[in-house]
């Protein structure tokens, strides 16, 4: 270090005592390390990633594309920095040795951080790879990647404890393991949480953004902060719900990412129709509803064939029953179908559909199934209800009844 010497003799010879020389040469000579270091390391990561990026690109297999989309090689590019600071900084703090100490610790423990992103970064590319293979499709792969990285993780934490604290790997380890069963119970919420928040970043089952429903906290909001033991939920009346980390991984919850990401959200809901009004149609009906326009031509279109039908087969018509026949309540699924399916709310490319589903004491239930193009909540309530508006006020048409309580009690008193 003949530069070190050299501006320490030259500050010396400025007039300045031995404590304030030896401050401002190590203040010098650390300001110039972090920038040399940070100049190599920026030309050093370029390198590696152009480098990679070309051989990627040139390659036949997938896996080295995989690698790269994983940051490997800009994970690896991050550990030469860190130990050119290893390796020069004990020189520039030479005069200090209880900072050297210190400072030689911290590196030591982000050299441990820095190799357990590289482990993670080749396991996550790992788990990619194996998911492209045919043989390993169905195969639990994530479950085997975390158990890997869990054990990684504690390696890398019980190491940077026993650099800490200056112990042997094996002797801190021997010691954690006799003092373990006052550690679970002095720390379990601590350790439940950690556990946990390990999980949850895994799985990547929660996010801050997230807007989640958790009944059995009274949680229904957006997730604003996700830490070691709890997360909070600032709930649409702005109200926060506390959520224990845990309860994430050992209790059911739901997380309407997937509906935020798609293109569309889901339109679910039915009205009963009485059975009682349920019948066949007959040819002055079916020549009124012709003039509802969106189904004049599937009416048309239907008639013809029941009409063919029942001729080819000699079919008494005189009693409305016998062969085929359109029903009222038939047209009307057709209707709110195709009144769907024009709605420019909806989103025509998902799924569609009117369904009829098991009679109950209530009546027949029509089902809407669709799913609105606006996901924001506001617009998807008014489009919700700007449908069944349309679609309740279009019941009467059809010589149908909409089921409600109040009938129950005017059939009880008669």
């Amino acid at each position: 270090m003949n530069i070190k010497h050299w501006l320490y003799d030259h500050l010396i010879s400025l007039g300045m005592s031995d404590s304030t020389a030896k401050f401002l040469n190590m203040l010098a000579l650390l300001i110039a390390l972090l920038i040399v270091v940070l100049i190599i390391g920026y030309i050093i990561r370029r390198i590696i990633i152009s480098i990679s990026h070309r051989i990627a690109a040139r390659s036949k297999t997938s896996f080295d594309d995989i690698l790269v989309n994983n940051k490997v090689p800009l994970n690896v590019a991050r550990i030469i920095p860190l130990l050119m600071m290893i390796e020069f900084m004990p020189a520039v703090l030479e005069d200090y040795p209880y900072i050297d100490g210190i400072v030689e610790k911290i590196l030591q423990v982000l050299g441990i951080v820095f190799t357990l992103w590289i482990v993670r970064s080749i396991l996550n590319a790992i788990k990619d790879y194996f998911k492209t293979l045919p043989n390993f499709k169905d195969k639990p792969i994530d479950s085997y990647i975390q158990v890997f990285m869990i054990i990684a993780w504690f390696i890398g934490i019980i190491s940077s404890f026993a650099i800490i604290f200056e112990v042997e790997f094996i002797t801190f380890v021997t010691s954690l393991g006799a003092a373990s069963a006052v550690i679970i119970l002095i720390f379990r919420d601590t350790i439940l949480g950690f556990v946990a928040s390990i999980q949850v970043s895994i799985n990547d089952m929660v996010r801050i953004g997230d807007w989640i429903t958790f009944e059995k906290y009274g949680a229904d909001g957006d997730v604003i902060e996700i830490n070691l033991a709890t997360v909070k939920v600032q709930n649409f009346d702005k109200t926060i719900t506390t959520i224990p980390t845990y309860a994430l991984i050992s209790d059911s919850f739901k997380n309407w990412r997937g509906m935020m990401n798609s293109d569309g959200r889901r339109i679910k809901r039915s009205l009963s129709v009485k059975m009682s009004s349920v019948k066949y149609l007959s040819a002055e009906h079916i020549n009124g509803l012709k003039q509802i326009e969106i189904i004049s031509d599937y009416i048309q279109k239907r008639s013809d064939d029941i009409i063919a039908h029942n001729e080819s087969h000699n079919i008494d018509k005189t009693l409305l029953l016998n062969g085929r026949n359109l029903t009222n309540l038939g047209v009307f699924r057709k209707y709110v179908e195709t009144y769907i399916e024009q709605h420019s709310a909806i989103n025509e490319n998902m799924m569609i559909m009117t369904r009829q589903l098991a009679p109950t004491a209530t009546g027949v239930p029509i089902e809407i199934y669709a799913f609105s193009a606006d996901k924001r909540w506001q617009n998807y309530e008014y489009i919700m209800a700007d449908i069944f508006d349309h679609v309740i006020a279009a019941v009467p048409y059809f010589d149908l009844e909409i089921f409600e309580y109040s009938n129950i009690t005017e059939v009880s008193r008669t």
